[in-house]
């Protein structure tokens, strides 16, 4: 039997150890050496060297698994292997580019469909958020939990903006809109990882965003589970990990939330 809370640890050191490479790097970064994938989607060589980093530790821990990454550097994923992790080597690549300092590691394990480890390093604070399926979450060495807030009128809520897909963006302003008028505020962060660790670490109550990839999400999205909290897409259960929209809150909100863009996006 594997042992995912060991497995866990491993994965954090490694992601502390590629922080502290983007760190290094960014020191000198030379923006002219930005690659363009698509509109508004930026690479840099510190992504893709990151994601080497990351491929190749975690090819040694796990030598048996596949790999879904946000560069490709460790080729297609194959759908036959028992386990597969989930790399976005530098989650706030835009943020990193402009030296805002809000970017992190984010590497996940999949067992089957089941996510059963997730870390994230949030590099500029030296945060490590770690979860193993049925261990619980931590940040560093203390265990993390959702927040208690009971409503939308009591809470803080992480949003991310469309940035190459703009068909949704009316609905989407609505959105955005309505939460403005029930919550304490919305933040944009510029990283669903950090989002996602922040709800598990109990500093939003919740947090939205549609158009979304499995590798910005799925350390993330095992965070707030195993700290106590749900995960869905917009108006249903559904597949938050590969269905392109993702929910996450303390639970006491939830439907709130959903209720909430329902009026907009159904």
């Amino acid at each position: 039997m594997t042992d995912y809370l060991a497995l866990s640890h491993q994965v954090a050191a490694l992601c502390r150890e590629t922080a502290q490479f983007i760190l290094h790097e960014a020191k000198t970064f030379d923006p002219n050496k930005i690659e363009n994938k698509g509109l508004h989607d930026m690479v840099s060589y510190v992504d893709q060297g990151a994601e080497r980093r990351l491929v190749a530790g975690l090819r040694e821990i796990l030598p048996a698994a596949g790999f879904i990454t946000e560069e490709g550097t460790a080729g297609a994923p194959d759908e036959t292997q028992e386990f597969t992790w989930i790399i976005d080597p530098l989650d706030g690549t835009t943020n990193f580019i402009h030296s805002l300092p809000v970017f992190a590691v984010s590497v996940a394990l999949l067992h089957g469909p089941e996510l059963v480890v997730g870390v994230v390093h949030e590099a500029n604070r030296d945060e490590s958020f770690r979860a193993a399926k049925g261990h619980g979450a931590f940040c560093n060495e203390d265990q993390m939990h959702v927040t208690d807030a009971p409503k939308l009128g009591n809470s803080l809520i992480a949003t991310g903006f469309p940035y190459t897909k703009f068909a949704q963006l009316d609905k989407y302003l609505q959105v955005l809109g309505s939460y403005m008028q029930r919550t304490h505020g919305l933040r944009r962060m510029g990283s669903a990882a950090t989002d996602l660790a922040y709800v598990a670490a109990g500093r939003f109550d919740g947090y939205f965003e549609f158009n979304i990839n499995s590798y910005d999400v799925a350390a993330g999205l095992l965070l707030v589970t195993e700290a106590g909290g749900r995960v869905t897409q917009f108006l249903e259960d559904g597949d938050p990990l590969f269905g392109r929209e993702v929910v996450a809150s303390n639970g006491h909100l939830h439907d709130e939330m959903q209720a909430t863009i329902r009026e907009f996006w159904a």
